[in-house]
């Protein structure tokens, strides 16, 4: 893993940590660290590790609250071959999709992406919210793809896997060179994220928007401040989204809040204060997943709860199983957004109901596929000609 330092987009002292690294040559946290304004308390195993490492009582005293340092975000450059991904998966209204890093700042405890960090020999609580994989490569890699004589235009999603907007956007500007790349293609663009920094880039947004390429989804899981300030400890507060929204809605830029995740027992009660609060604003559809718990997501988000909302904790698990067909999470397809039995029926025809009233529920328009123009290619590509 690099060092703890700032960096530039194209910073190339800077690599990602390599396999060998990540299993010996790095500790895990040290358990002196503060973890305020951090989702998760802990750095769970990783489930393709035979051995994993334990903090264990060595007899000296701990060291006193106040001096325990901060847990710092860390920040190192991923080099990657080619950043466009696909996927067939029925679940989702994309098959393509761009994600310019790799871990969130924001710290969602339910975060269905944690598990991804595993394949980084990363785990996937607090490392996922504090080792940042940065692709400052990703223009210029989604450049060569677009440039290709056999590509197909279709709607590219950003934000699939983790927030484009998070707090690093703002000095690494990734996303900004990836949607300045794709104004200038006129490639639609399906975006979602809880970052107000967006609003930075609605320059870009408005053109894009008048030309139908662009539509935007803005997460905003409760409007109770501080649950969302335990639940989501670095996104923006709950209005300061809605306010997005509504500057958004004020460019011309077609948004749609997304009730996600709803979590049975926790948020659900507060499903019309959002919807109405984000009509208000401006949105002009809605949409809802219901909590997915995928991997160390279940056990993650359990111990959270048994430590913020020790109350409530079992009936929140016992309506989560209720809705998932007696486990924590089932993937299959189909049914892993919405999840089944009478409460997530009953989220569901609540949601319905609440979009009807206050006229969240027509699609947004469709995006522009036919004013796509190629970029030349990678520019440092030699020509012959």
């Amino acid at each position: 893993m690099a060092e703890k330092r700032s960096i530039t987009p194209h910073d190339p002292t800077l690599a990602h940590p390599t396999r060998a690294e990540a299993n010996g040559a790095r500790p895990p946290r040290p358990p002196a660290h503060r973890l305020r304004t951090r989702g998760a308390a802990a750095n769970p195993a990783i489930r393709f590790h035979a051995m994993h490492h334990e903090p264990v009582d060595d007899g000296w005293p701990a060291p006193p609250e106040g001096a325990a340092p901060l847990l710092r975000t860390e920040v190192a450059v991923e080099p990657v071959r080619s950043i466009l991904t696909r996927n067939s998966s029925p679940d989702v209204p994309f098959d393509r999709s761009v994600n310019p890093y790799r871990g969130c700042e924001h710290g969602c405890i339910y975060c269905y992406a944690r598990p991804s960090h595993a394949w980084l020999d990363l785990s996937p609580g607090l490392d996922f919210e504090t080792r940042i994989l940065a692709r400052p490569e990703a223009a210029r890699l989604l450049r060569r793809a677009l440039a290709r004589k056999r590509y197909k235009v279709a709607p590219i999603a950003l934000g699939t896997n983790t927030d484009p907007w998070q707090p690093v956007e703002g000095r690494l500007r990734i996303t900004r060179e990836v949607l300045e790349l794709l104004a200038a293609c006129r490639h639609p663009v399906a975006i979602v994220t809880r970052g107000v920094l967006i609003e930075r880039d609605i320059d870009l947004l408005r053109e894009m928007a008048a030309l139908g390429l662009v539509h935007v989804g803005i997460t905003v899981t409760t409007l109770e401040k501080a649950l969302a300030r335990r639940m989501e400890p670095r996104a923006p507060a709950p209005l300061r989204r809605i306010e997005t929204i509504r500057r958004l809605a004020a460019a011309g830029i077609p948004v749609r809040v997304m009730v996600a995740p709803v979590i049975p027992g926790l948020t659900d009660s507060g499903i019309e204060a959002v919807l109405e609060a984000a009509a208000r604003a401006g949105a002009r559809s809605a949409a809802w997943v219901m909590l997915r718990l995928p991997h160390e997501v279940a056990p993650l988000f359990a111990d959270w709860l048994r430590r913020h909302y020790p109350e409530r904790a079992a009936k929140v698990l016992a309506r989560i199983a209720q809705s998932r067909g007696g486990r924590l999470y089932d993937a299959r397809w189909h049914g892993r957004m919405r999840g089944e039995g009478p409460h997530a029926e009953l989220v569901a025809s609540r949601f319905a109901l609440a979009c009807r009233r206050f006229g969240l529920d027509r699609p947004l328009p469709p995006l522009r596929c036919d004013r796509f123009i190629p970029p030349e290619g990678d520019d440092r590509q030699l020509r012959l000609f």
